[in-house]
């Protein structure tokens, strides 16, 4: 297995890939992994939207169910930015403590939003060579 680095964690990543029939096909992993970075960017989308009208709340709930998904694949600078998103929009710190300005808050889900695309779309890149998928 290639060294995703930072993000990915090997040993969840490693569960995924085992329950692959065969390693040749990649049957059960692949289209799992692919499909993740679709729902990814429909998400980011959603996120974009509701941060052009400045809905936390939806912003929350998005960050908390792309961490999820990124989380149950061992993806872990993606479940990190969204986890910035799911704490920001509930006005909360990434320590817990509460945020009460909103201006803060969108201004740090804007940034870790930013980040999530970039680490999402090296990552992808990087998934694509490793189930060799050519675009």
């Amino acid at each position: 297995m290639p060294d995703f680095g930072d993000h990915v964690d090997n040993t969840i990543f490693s569960q995924i890939l085992e329950m692959d029939e065969s390693e040749a096909d990649r049957d059960f992993s692949g289209p799992l992994v692919l499909n993740f970075f679709d729902q990814a960017i429909e998400t980011f989308q959603k996120m974009e939207e509701a941060l052009a009208e400045k809905d936390l709340d939806t912003l929350s709930g998005l960050g908390h169910f792309l961490k999820g998904s990124s989380a149950t694949l061992g993806f872990n600078k993606i479940r990190d930015s969204c986890q910035v998103i799911q704490q920001y929009g509930h006005q909360l710190t990434v320590d817990g403590s509460t945020e009460p300005d909103e201006n803060v808050c969108l201004q740090k889900i804007t940034d870790a939003l930013k980040a999530v695309k970039v680490d999402t779309k090296e990552l992808d890149k990087a998934m694509k060579k490793f189930f060799e998928v050519t675009e």
